[in-house]
């Protein structure tokens, strides 16, 4: 899996559990995509949660602008309203801002906002693929420190194991202009209020497979890393990525120098953001980060990342539910699924 379930905390709530998120060119500006509710994509969002775009333009992890997306109860058609809002500067990091409402509407229809904004927001295919027994072989080889086992996969015969399942989406196409800068980083978040007052951050997502791989959801830094920062993440997390990456590749013997691996690879990772230059072709692959395009494989990246060796899971674009469409929204309609007796 990507983010999909990936703890405690995230499953409370699958509306609020980020899947993965999206970064790459679209036909009028750049595209920023939030999958939530994996697996079903039938029970819409939630109505008292903020969704966030946090998007840093000066490369200190900090965000600098923040869209930000609410919505209204469901409605007898299953329809909810959506507001969305940008906050800028202080105000991106202040949850209880308001910002400018640049768009409103309904899900599951294109909405054109102020200064070219749009957004659309619904149920969907879900674009992620992956192979189950690979992704588990390699998150018991990063925790145990252990050589890669893959001898119970059968590998003439792969299974995407979110094939024919969909996500509740939220995508955002905003004009380059929108950013004053050519290099823009970006992670989403979900986000509840408590009933102290403030907010609780549920989930955030950037890379793919980051808290899958270093913190499996049995631990309790799964739910903690939810709920943490990416300026804080070489501090709080950094040591430890650093440890299992060197232990897995000294036994595995991919790499001469385990420690030096661990600390690039720590370098590489954190913090947790997707960086792109904008006006690009989103690219994620072992020679090239940036953005994250709908179709790339990213789980093979990441597996050969942290291992240091190729990892073919044998799926490709195809595996993945539906056919992506060539413009706004982008992502495949959603399957039609059959009601549960």
């Amino acid at each position: 899996m990507s983010h999909h379930l990936d703890s405690p905390l995230a499953r409370q709530d699958k509306r609020l559990d980020i899947s993965d998120v999206y970064l790459f060119r679209g036909t009028s500006g750049t595209v920023f995509v939030i999958n939530v509710n994996p697996l079903s994509g039938s029970d819409g969002f939630h109505p008292e949660a903020l969704y966030e775009f946090k998007i840093d333009v000066d490369g200190d992890a900090v965000e600098d602008i923040t869209y930000r997306a609410t919505f209204g109860a469901r409605e007898a058609d299953g329809r909810q309203s959506i507001e969305l809002r940008r906050l800028d500067g202080p105000d991106a990091r202040n949850r209880d801002a308001t910002g400018v409402t640049v768009a409103t509407g309904r899900t599951e229809e294109e909405i054109t906002g102020e200064a070219g904004v749009r957004v659309w927001a619904g149920p969907a295919g879900d674009p992620f693929f992956i192979e189950g027994s690979v992704v588990t072989g390699v998150v018991k080889a990063v925790a145990t420190g252990t050589p890669l086992n893959l001898d119970g996969w059968d590998r003439d015969n792969p299974q995407n194991v979110f094939g024919g399942t969909n996500v509740s989406a939220i995508v955002l196409e905003v004009p380059d202009t929108a950013f004053e800068t050519t290099s823009i980083g970006f992670w989403g978040t979900s986000v509840l209020p408590t009933d102290a007052g403030g907010w609780r951050q549920i989930n955030r997502c950037a890379q793919p497979l980051v808290n899958t791989i270093f913190n499996p959801d049995d631990t309790e830094r799964s739910s903690e890393y939810n709920t943490t920062q990416p300026r804080e993440d070489r501090v709080i997390y950094g040591a430890l990525v650093e440890k299992l990456v060197a232990d897995v590749v000294r036994a595995m013997g991919t790499h001469q120098n385990p420690s030096d691996y661990g600390r690039h690879v720590r370098d590489l990772i954190f913090p947790d953001i997707l960086r792109y230059e904008i006006g690009t072709t989103a690219e994620f692959t072992p020679h090239r980060r940036n953005g994250r395009g709908l179709t790339d494989c990213t789980p093979e990246v990441m597996f050969g990342l942290v291992l240091n060796t190729p990892i073919a899971m044998g799926l490709d674009p195809g595996s993945a539910t539906g056919t992506l469409r060539t413009s706004f929204p982008y992502l495949s309609p959603p399957l039609l699924v059959a009601p549960t007796p």
